[in-house]
């Protein structure tokens, strides 16, 4: 019986993992070893910040709401207590979408919560 050495299949694995680290800097992107380290290390930083954009798209949606509420004297804390109060659906990324681009509409709509 033939021996079968694994040259075929560590060509392909280390192709890929090469592959996968082009644009990376300096020994990263050419050797394997290090290579493959820094795509673990890519792949669980993107992980994490997959789930931390959720909250930093909120966290830009309420300075927005904030910022157009400044202008008319009202607080965001008191304006939200008002909206869930009236029993309003409307969440914040539509309300910030109002504040930048139609702010007459959500000044009419301020209005109303009044």
């Amino acid at each position: 019986m033939a021996r079968v050495k694994k040259g075929v299949n560590a060509l392909k694995t280390r192709k890929n993992i090469l592959k996968a680290a082009k644009g990376f800097r300096f020994r990263r992107s050419t050797n394997e070893r290090a290579a493959y380290e820094a795509l673990m290390h890519a792949g669980a930083y993107a992980f994490a910040h997959r789930r931390d954009k959720k909250g930093d798209r909120r966290n830009l949606w309420i300075v927005k709401i904030n910022a157009a509420l400044d202008a008319k004297g009202i607080s965001y804390s008191k304006f939200m207590g008002q909206v869930k109060k009236m029993g309003i659906q409307v969440d914040r990324k539509i309300l910030a979408d109002l504040a930048e681009n139609n702010p007459e509409t959500f000044d009419r709509f301020v209005a109303q919560i009044k």
